[in-house]
């Protein structure tokens, strides 16, 4: 069997709330109650900002990688959270940044992108800096659009309390907002509060994926993703950045195994020497770290097969960046 059938789990689509309340397979999507809440959230900012630990927060479980390296998300990531009254489409969108190669523009270009078909935007912000040049031009960008504007001032934990006015006044300035929170992704600072301000600037409308579905990402890209996580945790300065992930194969082995045989791409030789590490030890730790993950996500036991290939110069090359998903369809 192949990737189409086994999906990684969904359980538990949002935190916060408890089963009862969130009975989901009691929801006809014919049957919505009067001033049903829905809409498309594009989650923009610059890199490490925060956005996709908020969303998998709100989900109650992984849909997008996270590390505190910077660029993390390369792909847009749809998160879907839904209860009987409102259905939230959290896009979650890469870093936005001064691209330096070909996979940046596609970065760049894919959070651009998400912003017109935006109801709202989520605009996230890091309060324990000041704004930088990336903030003001992304404001920029999101300025000309029409769709509210919601600013979540995050990492409100790492922010000394005399900077607080300095600092809020200064992320205010950047553009219009119709509100702004200051929060802790990661703590749980008034992040209910924030998800309250979305529902509030919801539009009344349909639900537009099955109240079940939780993202819309195929398991293969998920899965690409898991491994590579492990290399951005693992390994550091210029190596994390320069790999990519094919998954090669994908099949079911018996009812409680499943074999992936992944490639993982660097740019250099020397790359390849620090991911495979002495005696093989880094890659078979990436291997047990991401098989922990995808054993997590898929319920069943996995046979993680990892190999190293050098494709030199592959983030500056148009066809490379296709063969890797990396290309606007």
């Amino acid at each position: 069997m192949d990737d189409k059938g086994k999906e990684l789990k969904t359980e538990t689509p949002a935190a916060g709330w408890t089963e009862a309340e969130l009975d989901l397979t009691t929801l006809d999507d014919d049957l919505l109650p009067a001033g049903h809440r829905s809409g498309f959230v594009a989650v923009v900012g610059r890199p490490n900002v925060g956005k996709s630990t908020l969303m998998n927060a709100y989900l109650g479980q992984k849909v997008a990688i996270v590390s505190h390296k910077p660029q993390t998300t390369r792909l847009r990531q749809l998160g879907i959270l839904t209860t009987p009254d409102f259905q939230i489409v959290f896009v979650d969108t890469p870093g936005w940044h001064i691209p330096q190669h070909k996979l940046g523009e596609f970065m760049v270009e894919t959070t651009a992108r998400a912003i017109p078909d935006a109801d709202i935007i989520l605009f996230m912000v890091d309060v324990s800096e000041l704004p930088t040049t990336e903030d003001w031009l992304l404001a920029e960008l999101v300025e000309r659009h029409k769709a509210p504007v919601i600013i979540a001032m995050n990492k409100v934990d790492l922010l000394q309390p005399a900077d607080l006015h300095s600092r809020r006044d200064a992320f205010l300035k950047l553009l219009p907002a119709v509100g702004e929170i200051l929060i802790s992704a990661t703590r749980g600072d008034k992040r209910d509060g924030l998800l309250e301000m979305i529902i509030d600037a919801l539009p009344e409308g349909p639900r537009y994926y099955p109240a079940d579905q939780v993202t819309d990402t195929r398991t293969r890209d998920l899965v690409a993703d898991l491994v590579r996580e492990q290399v951005l945790n693992l390994l550091h300065q210029e190596v994390p950045h320069a790999v990519a992930v094919l998954v090669n194969e994908f099949k079911e082995r018996s009812e409680d195994m499943i074999y992936i045989n992944a490639t993982i791409f660097v740019e250099k030789e020397s790359q390849k020497g620090i991911l495979i590490g002495n005696k093989g030890r880094m890659l078979k730790r990436i291997g047990v770290d991401a098989r922990i993950e995808l054993e997590k996500g898929l319920g069943t036991r996995v046979y993680l097969d990892l190999w190293v290939k050098v494709r030199p110069k592959w983030r500056r090359k148009e066809d490379s960046l296709r063969q890797f998903g990396y290309s606007i369809r």
